[in-house]
């Protein structure tokens, strides 16, 4: 039987608690049990949750001694320092074989070990610049929602985390067997962590060089090029790409194409357009196009981005 131990601390995260308990600790009638699943803290007591209420965690950090998996459901705030003790203790864990997985902000507190240093690693999107800033020896994945080098994992947000436990399952039993955990969880069976996080859009960030960007935006389905957008101007393409170079670190294309399937987004989340209505209406021509530009930019397909994230 495989042990999953979860190193909780306060103020623990009731959701990313949950993510691992569910799938490794729940027990389904027909679905074989290969994991035990048990949590521990440097402290045995009541411990605070971002619920408000507090859980009584019994065990204390030797459960790490005898864990195959060490999960850390978050660790909030993210500049809470590891102890002498939960460093080591998760050192002699990772030393002796178990693996030692994190679920969104759980990374900071894997990074303070060094088992990060100068491999690829991801957070939640929204903390991806402070994981960078205090761990520079860390190589951040914004546009993943897990990463998994086998001896240690991180995922993005919270909903990343149940992807990156399932893969593990994955990983362990088979894919028949997350499968099966999956549809108990009424679940997606599969996420590729190579998939993007979906980051919310950020409109305000279209209002600048004197209002192009809203013009462009406005007229997304016409055929606007690079030279249309400095003609809007009155100026040349190629300061047209320092001012773009220098304001947002991109070229005019690359910008124009994101905001097209930005759109493409926003339009599959919320209206039934078919693809190739949708394709039309952002520019992108032709539904084949919009699949490839989307799998490029989101990392799924359209059909498959709607499934997950259809509003109403």
């Amino acid at each position: 039987m495989h042990r999953v131990v979860a190193l909780v601390q306060p103020v623990q995260s009731t959701f990313e608690l949950g993510c691992g308990a569910e799938v490794f600790g729940t027990t389904r009638g027909g679905v074989p049990q290969h994991y035990e699943f048990e949590v521990c803290t440097e402290n045995p007591g009541p411990v605070p949750t971002t619920a408000g209420y507090e859980i009584h965690v019994s065990s204390g950090l030797s459960a790490l001694s005898k864990a195959d998996t060490v999960l850390i459901p978050g660790w909030t705030p993210v500049e809470t320092p590891l102890s002498p003790k939960v460093r080591r203790a998760l050192l002699r864990a990772h030393e002796r074989g178990a693996r030692l997985v994190t679920i969104c902000s759980g990374s900071f507190a894997l990074a303070q070990t060094g088992l990060l240093t100068g491999r690829t690693a991801t957070t939640h999107w929204a903390r991806l610049e402070q994981l960078r800033r205090d761990f520079p020896e860390v190589r951040v994945e914004p546009d993943v929602l897990y990463v998994d080098h086998g001896d240690v994992a991180t995922s993005a947000g919270a909903g990343a985390g149940i992807d990156l436990c399932l893969h593990l399952v994955r990983r362990d039993h088979g894919a028949a067997h997350a499968a099966l955990i999956s549809r108990h969880m009424v679940m997606p069976a599969h996420r590729e962590g190579g998939q993007v996080q979906y980051v919310p859009r950020q409109a305000s960030a279209y209002a600048s060089l004197d209002g192009l960007l809203d013009w462009a935006g406005e007229r997304l389905g016409t055929p606007l090029s690079v030279e249309d957008l400095a003609a809007r101007l009155r100026i040349s393409p190629r300061t047209l790409a320092r001012r773009f170079a220098d304001q947002f670190g991109t070229s005019p294309g690359a910008w124009l194409l994101s905001r097209r399937v930005a759109e493409a987004r926003r339009l599959l989340e919320e209206t039934d357009l078919p693809v190739d209505a949708i394709a039309a209406r952002v520019g992108l021509v032709s539904a084949v196009n919009l699949r490839r530009r989307f799998r490029a930019q989101v990392g799924t397909t359209p059909g498959a981005y709607r499934r997950a994230f259809r509003i109403g």
